[in-house]
């Protein structure tokens, strides 16, 4: 009887943050990630391209050539590490994944942070509401992220353990969403 009545006040608590969410979206046209506004009619490459948190994120997808995959029309969800949370790694890791003889194993790091479809933060809540508390999401490299709560925060863990936290949500762009997270998933096996 406990547990589900958990359950049932998780997804209240959900529903709640979902129609809060909504309201706040409707009271603001275009997502703000720091101070550049993003628009809704580019591209998921062309505005972070333009973002000046995610340089850090933009070349390593040039050195990986996922830039062109972002460029494609199909809906893409980009947990899109921000320029702190690259500094989170030391810069030998760095130095190392930005090797041009690394190209294959950055090439799927970066793939660990793209869902194909489109996924908004409440599509991701209602999932959580409908999983028990939590959903998971098949990356385009093939591996599974698991979506729970901690707080108020939504938190992303790899198969490894690895966890980022989802910083600013619904970032929407013409092929697809952004939401920015504050590390980098970096399996052991990668590096």
């Amino acid at each position: 009887m406990k547990k589900s009545t958990s359950l049932v006040l998780l997804c209240l608590l959900l529903a709640g943050l979902i129609s809060s969410a909504q309201e706040a979206l409707v009271a603001s046209k275009l997502p703000l990630i720091s101070n550049f506004i993003m628009d809704p009619d580019k591209s998921i490459l062309t505005n972070t391209e333009k973002s000046n948190r995610h340089s850090t994120l933009l070349s390593a997808l040039k050195a990986s050539n996922l830039d062109d995959v972002l460029r494609y029309n199909g809906q893409f969800t980009v947990f899109a590490p921000s320029n702190m949370a690259f500094e989170k790694l030391s810069q030998l890791t760095i130095d190392k994944l930005m090797d041009p003889k690394n190209k294959e194993e950055l090439k799927a790091i970066l793939s660990y942070h793209i869902v194909a479809g489109k996924l908004s933060a409440s599509t991701i809540l209602r999932s959580m509401c409908s999983g028990s508390g939590e959903a998971s999401f098949t990356t385009i490299l093939g591996e599974n992220l698991t979506a729970t709560m901690k707080g108020l925060d939504i938190v992303l863990t790899d198969k490894y353990g690895n966890k980022a936290v989802i910083v600013t949500a619904d970032a929407n762009q013409s092929n697809g969403v952004i939401h920015e997270i504050d590390s980098v998933f970096l399996p052991a096996s990668a590096l």
